[in-house]
């Protein structure tokens, strides 16, 4: 009897340890080193031109490489080994390269949010679940607010992802990389904010992106209020007494014209 209880005992250590192991999903994938972003960087030197805009016939044409690039994230899940700018760059990169591959496979659309036409059980494009990394799979919303925005409280993150349309920031023509993240992220939102596209900065209006409106929380917690973090980063700051309106969003895709 007490040998049949101690092997009962034993049995259930070994399945609650063995759950315990499996806790945590994100866990269950080998661990990689960090992966090179050099395809893609060539991809967005050669494609995305200075105002930000895509030539998406020619990734068409360079789809080959963009599938290697992709290959290599997929065969590389972030992990703690990595550092957290590693991390970071790569979900960066991750959901820029996917949007693009998104826009190529169903090339032409007029606008990102077209794709979801046709597709049923989602609610937008940006819940198709179509990126597999090492047995994981993710839709761009997990990447940007389950992943970026919960991970890496850094209100700079949101004139780094590009969501393919007009009036998105700037899809930037060069790789994120972990050595240069700060001075990338930096430079990105220095860039959004000071764009007559997408924010109109006048001597007694300021007509700001709707992403200031729809990120609110995101802006006040890292500077207090949404003119506090503008404020930041613009040539021309906003002074108190000039009122905050937010400029309509232009989803048309962000292709070259």
């Amino acid at each position: 009897m007490l040998l049949s209880r101690l092997f009962t005992f034993a049995l259930l250590a070994a399945v609650f340890s063995c759950g315990a192991m499996k806790a945590d999903p994100k866990q269950d994938f080998e661990i990689q080193p960090p992966v090179s972003h050099a395809l893609w960087n060539e991809l967005l030197q050669r494609h995305v031109k200075e105002a930000g805009f895509v030539d998406y016939k020619g990734v068409i044409r360079d789809s080959v490489q963009l599938g290697r690039y992709l290959a290599l994230l997929e065969s590389a899940h972030p992990n703690s080994t990595w550092s957290k700018n590693e991390q970071m760059a790569y979900w960066i990169n991750a959901y820029n390269a996917y949007t693009v591959k998104l826009i190529i496979d169903h090339y032409p659309v007029a606008s990102i949010k077209d794709i979801k036409n046709g597709i049923p059980f989602i609610n937008t494009v940006w819940d198709i679940k179509f990126i597999h990394i090492q047995g994981q799979t993710y839709d761009l919303n997990n990447i940007e607010h389950g992943i970026l925005r919960k991970e890496f409280p850094d209100a700079r993150v949101h004139a780094a992802v590009n969501c393919a349309s007009y009036s998105c920031p700037r899809l930037q023509n060069e790789a994120f990389v972990a050595d240069k993240l700060e001075q990338q992220l930096e430079a990105a939102m220095r860039t959004f904010v000071n764009d007559p596209l997408r924010n109109r900065i006048q001597p007694d209006k300021a007509a700001l992106s709707a992403i200031f409106n729809w990120f609110a929380g995101d802006f006040k917690r890292d500077a207090g209020t949404v003119r506090a973090y503008v404020n930041r980063f613009l040539d021309q700051p906003i002074s108190a007494n000039i009122p905050i309106e937010y400029i309509s969003y232009d989803w048309s895709l962000n292709e070259v014209r």
